[in-house]
């Protein structure tokens, strides 16, 4: 018996065109934009299912061929979607990177987000276009109007970047996540799939036979508990199967998005976590060139207001916790940003004082050569045109007055490092195999 598609007011089906009308009213008001033909002009096509935020929302074939959703899931994934909090400075870049990421391909995942809207950016004129809403591309994604919210960023006039609020990156990342658990439960077949609804909102193959799909399975992501410590990166990201465990990870760090990738120390190539996309890009250097960061404002975050939290995460490779130390860019970024923070000049504002132009620091040398490694911190676009040296630190300096800080700012963190603490540990850093996949990777 084929169920009734009821304009909506109540709990029951409500038409595509309805559900469209229904989904754009309630997050008019959300911090996230939204598109207004999330369900009737869909990215790609769907079976059985449309995403919405991080919800997937079952279709429903009825009586004429016409298609449904519940609208009890479509106002669960409203209220969702608005309880998202988002920070228009807090951003996360979505490319362009050296290269695609790696990842095993599975049969039917379809959002891809990062995929899609790398794609669409990389065409000529594309940005241009995404901006003013013209062309066939993915304008939006699980019910999100990405385009709204793109910050596109050009260094020398010639290389761009794109960034999106981190709270969406997040939010699109859980939604690829949830896609990836329904395409695996209807292979299993504890899922009934209806055939995939066209744009207009007809079958395009009923066979004569009305299928019913139930809520959307929610298995619950499992907490990070040590399971890869001590493990060696280079091999275990050969091991078939890698990425697929990966994913049934919570982030480590921020504990409510999926998991993507394995975070890990490129100088003694041991795995820290597994972390969703938005905080491994966080915790990433922010590169100028390859001995040489721009120390943006996300080390606000990482050396201030979640400061144990970060610094856990990083010494949970045994060659750092060991020598009580960071991989040599995030010293070199602390360095700027802690131990020279009284060197910086600041100047009059409307608001008080504000601190001088863009820290940059840079280095020659490297950890494996501490005698001749020196991290010089230096001030770039001052407001009176002056670029400007503050210090020039020695790389053993700054590892001293690194344990001197950790001691005093996460002593929980500190007691846990130090050589006597790790048996068995390389008297040299163990050799890495440099993952080129993306760029700035090799160095953190």
């Amino acid at each position: 018996m084929s169920e009734r598609v009821m304009p909506g007011c109540g709990g029951g089906l409500i038409t595509l065109d309805v559900a469209d009308a229904l989904w754009a009213g309630l997050t008019a008001r959300s911090a996230v934009s939204t598109s207004s033909a999330a369900l009737t002009c869909s990215p790609a096509d769907r079976v059985g299912y449309v995403l919405l935020g991080g919800r997937v929302v079952a279709t429903v074939q009825a009586r004429g061929g016409l298609w449904g959703v519940p609208e009890i899931e479509v106002r669960r994934a409203a209220a969702e979607l608005n309880a998202v909090e988002m920070g228009r400075q807090d951003l996360g870049r979505i490319g362009p990177f050296g290269g695609p990421p790696q990842q095993e391909y599975m049969e039917g995942m379809l959002l891809r987000w990062r995929q899609r809207i790398t794609r669409v950016l990389q065409e000529p004129g594309g940005p241009e276009r995404a901006a003013r809403g013209e062309g066939d591309g993915p304008y939006h994604l699980a019910g999100i109007d990405w385009r709204r919210m793109l910050v596109e960023q050009t260094r020398d006039r010639t290389a761009r970047t794109w960034w999106l609020p981190r709270a969406v990156v997040r939010l699109l990342d859980a939604a690829e996540h949830t896609e990836t658990l329904w395409l695996q439960a209807a292979r299993q077949g504890s899922v009934a799939v209806t055939e995939p609804p066209s744009r207009h909102g007809q079958a395009r193959a009923a066979g004569g036979r009305q299928t019913k799909s139930p809520d959307c399975p929610t298995a619950p992501l499992c907490p990070y508990n040590g399971e890869l410590k001590g493990h060696v990166y280079s091999a275990l990201s050969r091991k078939p199967g890698i990425s697929r465990k990966v994913a049934g990870w919570a982030c480590a760090v921020c504990g409510t998005a999926p998991a993507a990738v394995l975070d890990h120390c490129h100088e003694h190539g041991y795995v820290r976590t597994p972390v969703c996309h938005s905080c491994n890009t966080q915790e990433r250097p922010d590169h100028l060139y390859s001995n040489n960061i721009r120390v943006a404002d996300h080390y606000t975050r990482l050396f201030h207001t979640h400061t144990a939290d970060w610094l856990r995460h990083w010494h949970r490779c045994p060659g750092c916790r060991a020598r009580t130390t960071l991989p040599l860019p995030h010293l070199a970024a602390w360095t700027a940003y802690i131990a020279c923070r009284s060197l910086r000049p600041t100047h009059r504002g409307s608001r008080g004082r504000k601190p001088c132009g863009v820290l940059r620091v840079s280095w020659t040398g490297s950890q494996n050569a501490p005698r001749s490694c020196l991290l010089t911190v230096a001030v770039d676009f001052c407001s009176s045109g002056e670029h400007r040296v503050l210090a020039q630190v020695p790389y053993r300096e700054a590892a001293e007055q690194f344990r001197v800080w950790l001691a005093e700012t996460a002593p929980a963190v500190a007691a846990e490092a130090g050589p006597d603490r790790l048996d068995g540990l390389p008297t040299w850093s163990r050799p890495m195999i440099a993952d080129t996949r993306s760029e700035g990777l090799g160095l953190f």
